[in-house]
């Protein structure tokens, strides 16, 4: 007989009592630098963990051995990203399928290539028959990153060949992929909508013509209507977010996954789980609640009242009570983050059209003034800078994009990131990730049943 949910939860509640201890280990266990909590360094730089030729992120370098700071670089396959953003913004060209291609082959596309490429992924956006029906309609979900998870494991059902991890194959997978997932999320936003927000429901299929950024905009809107402005924004958004080097979470937990030999739908699929962390992909969403308080508390865009209420934040009086300012700093980047630098240059015109002018300002004022006040709170030398979250979500925000989809649109251009470094890992590394851990407990001789009892026996169920 099934236990009513009170009395579950009761009795689990007085379990969970009598083993926090269980689940504290003390301080002095991470001192002498042996253990790197988060595989990080004393000096906050990542654990070496292997070597990669598909993204490099650089914020500083090292001069005897001593951090100094320098103007932040994104590179994808040894390409500058800024060069990549700015040669489609004079162009007036979509760039993410170049990217994706970029990340998977190593190299960029002819005319040609990148003709055949967008067929390819073109005519993946389409779900396997009856997918839609089965996996997402029945089956709603509030949180569309754990719908979108939950699919590309059953992604895995639909495969004739699911297991196979030859080059050709996997190359396969990961198109599709990329292909299916802005599907996969305009499709479960729109039941979301309709079974949690009791809104109609409206589904449109993919078209074949158009790029992934005005593809995905005209599907997640009733009709359909989109400026080419806007899609080319998107576009600039998922070129920036595509990929960050391997030591990033969501694609460091792809490449454990894949250094197992497992199928590509789990390894992406623990990509996706990990994005979904809020201190990883929903960074943003954070921001724009932030950027929501402080529009209503901070009536004067001058540096004073925004130095004051800031303080308020990181003393936790203010805000989400958290003492943290969203959108600040880097573990890499110092002087700058080269695709906050590239959402402010092409946003700032949309926002002064769209009568956003007042709110980008004040995302410019919380890192003018944030940045120093952050800065002397952490009694920290080495300069600090906004990183891209502090300024995407009000870019998808003037987009008409809800905060539902923000992580989503992170996954969808990170997707082939996630894919290339699954590759990489694959073909060159063949050792499975098997960190260690250092154990802090006490030894104690077996009890048999009849012996134990006491004040320490758990509760009845």
């Amino acid at each position: 007989m099934q236990k009513d949910p009170s009395e579950l939860n009761s009795y689990i509640a007085q379990l969970c009592a009598t083993v926090t201890d269980q689940y504290s280990i003390p301080e002095r266990y991470y001192r002498g630098g042996a253990v790197k909590r988060g595989l990080r360094n004393a000096d906050g730089t990542g654990v070496m963990a292997g070597v990669t030729c598909i993204g490099s992120v650089q914020g500083y370098y090292l001069r005897d051995y001593e951090k100094v700071p320098m103007p932040g670089e994104l590179y994808y396959r040894g390409i500058n990203v800024t060069e990549i953003v700015e040669s489609h913004g004079r162009n007036g060209t979509f760039g993410y399928e170049e990217v994706a291609y970029l990340l998977l082959f190593g190299s960029l596309p002819t005319a040609e290539q990148l003709r055949q490429f967008n067929a390819i992924l073109s005519s993946a956006r389409r779900l396997p028959d009856g997918f839609f029906e089965d996996m997402i309609l029945k089956a709603p979900s509030r949180n569309i990153m754990n719908k979108l998870e939950r699919s590309v494991l059953v992604l895995y059902s639909y495969d004739e060949n699911p297991d196979d991890t030859t080059m050709e194959n996997v190359m396969r997978q990961s198109i599709e992929l990329i292909g299916r997932f802005p599907t996969i999320v305009a499709d479960a936003y729109a039941v979301k909508r309709h079974y949690f927000d009791g809104k109609s429901l409206y589904i449109h299929n993919p078209s074949e013509r158009l790029s992934l950024s005005e593809n995905f905009i005209r599907m997640i809107r009733k009709d359909k209507v989109f400026t080419e402005e806007e899609a080319r924004l998107l576009d600039l958004m998922l070129i920036l977010h595509a990929e960050h080097g391997g030591g990033n979470n969501s694609t460091f937990s792809c490449r454990t996954l894949s250094s197992t030999g497992t199928d590509t739908y789990s390894a992406v699929a623990a990509a996706v789980g990990a994005l979904k962390g809020p201190l990883h992909g929903g960074a943003n969403a954070k921001v724009m609640e932030m950027l929501n308080d402080i529009d209503a508390h901070v009536a004067d865009l001058n540096d004073d009242a925004m130095r004051d209420y800031l303080a308020k934040i990181l003393r936790g009086q203010a805000g989400d009570g958290s003492g943290k300012i969203y959108g600040l700093g880097h573990a890499i980047y110092t002087v700058s983050d080269p695709r906050a630098e590239a959402i402010k240059k092409y946003a700032r015109g949309m926002a002064e059209r769209q009568g956003y002018g007042r709110r980008f300002a004040l995302l410019e004022a919380v890192e003018r003034v944030g940045v120093p006040l952050l800065m002397e709170e952490k009694d920290q030398d080495i300069p600090m800078c906004a990183n891209v979250d502090l300024y995407s979500g009000l870019v998808y925000e003037m987009l008409g994009i809800p905060a539902d989809l923000y992580t989503p649109l992170f996954a969808i251009a990170r997707i082939a990131g996630w894919c290339a470094h699954r590759l990489e890992e694959l073909y060159t590394c063949n050792r499975i990730i098997r960190p260690a851990y250092r154990s802090s407990m006490h030894y104690a001789p077996y009890v048999p049943i009849g012996q134990r009892g006491g004040a320490e026996a758990a509760p009845e169920a």
